[in-house]
């Protein structure tokens, strides 16, 4: 049954609302499935009743957010349809309005999602963090962000980020050149994400001054890590012994975040993953959080949420049975 409600907009802000040749609304649309008219201020939303209930608490969301002076920009719109999919009771002001400033310069970073805001939350509240789910959720680099804000706010004196140098299934030579080349495919994701942040030039400087540093997870071996913000990704490949070591090498005023995706396991059959192990038996240890991700957090191309449903569903499914003869 096709039911209809009715949205007034202040007039001073249905063009942010409606964006750029009303690309807002047809998101909304697209997202809600429902038909939205325009009549000035006045948008009449038509579809059924779930849809329109969604569209209609998605808009008046977004209408409490530019009239905080936040820009909504396409994507925004989109991830905030999700939120309101799946936790109507969100508060978007609180989410989007959570800025993670980085420098002066730079754009701040924002959460996108519920579970992206009480990520950077407990990041603020706990000296160790495990940030578990699938690819594009924004792990890595939203604990990359809150490494770059605590050392330009002189909260630490150093950045550490750090990654088990394990190929994805794949048997790999060694590049030429000295160690640095040789390890360099192994880190390059965690420079980008520093680089898209502080710019390629300031972070060479810092990599050379000796505040910034990122190695192979066995260069943290025999050391303490003080007055430091420290970051593990693709956690979810170290052994029981790597991450043993890494949990206890965390010093003085210092941090550290821990990102993997249970999923994407390429350790060798016998290992089992350091990450499973640590996120079941550090649980009840006060000062230790453990935000979980899902594809509802994926922030990268739409279809990577897609995409991850999909396998879910499938690795999900009994093996097919093999011919009988």
């Amino acid at each position: 049954m096709i039911k209809k409600g009715i949205v007034f907009i202040d007039n001073n802000a249905t063009m942010l609302v409606y964006g750029d040749l009303d690309k807002n609304l047809a998101i909304l649309e697209e997202g809600a499935g429902v038909s939205i008219q325009v009549q000035g201020s006045r948008l009449t939303v038509s579809g059924p009743q779930q849809g329109v209930d969604l569209a209609i608490s998605t808009i008046d969301k977004l209408h409490e957010l530019i009239r905080s002076g936040y820009l909504v920009y396409p994507s925004d719109v989109a991830y905030a349809l999700r939120i309101m999919q799946t936790s109507p009771q969100a508060d978007l002001k609180e989410i989007f309005l959570d800025k993670v400033c980085i420098a002066p310069e730079h754009k701040a970073v924002s959460p996108k999602s519920v579970n992206q805001k009480l990520y950077l939350d407990n990041i603020r509240n706990n000296d160790l963090v495990f940030g578990i789910g699938p690819a594009g959720t924004g792990k890595t680099y939203l604990a990359v962000a809150m490494a770059v804000s605590a050392f330009t706010s002189k909260q630490v004196r150093s950045i550490i980020l750090a990654r088990p140098a394990v190929e994805a299934g794949e048997r790999l030579s060694l590049p030429p050149g000295d160690l640095a080349q040789k390890i360099n495919p192994y880190m390059r994701p965690l420079h980008e994400a520093l680089n898209a942040m502080l710019g390629r030039g300031k972070v060479t400087d810092l990599i050379e001054e000796g505040l910034v540093e990122i190695a192979p997870l066995a260069f943290m071996r025999g050391r303490t890590l003080n007055n430091a913000f420290v970051i593990l990704d693709e956690a979810q490949n170290t052994t029981h012994e790597q991450m043993k070591m890494f949990l206890t090498r965390l010093g003085a005023n210092s941090k550290a975040v821990i990102t993997g995706d249970i999923t994407q396991i390429d350790l060798p059959d016998c290992r089992q993953s350091g990450l499973i192990e640590a996120s079941r038996i550090l649980q009840d240890i006060k000062g230790i959080a453990f935000n979980q991700f899902s594809e509802v957090d994926v922030v990268r191309h739409q279809l990577v949420q897609e995409i991850i449903s999909a396998y879910a569903d499938k690795e999900t499914l009994p093996p097919p049975r093999r011919a009988t003869v």
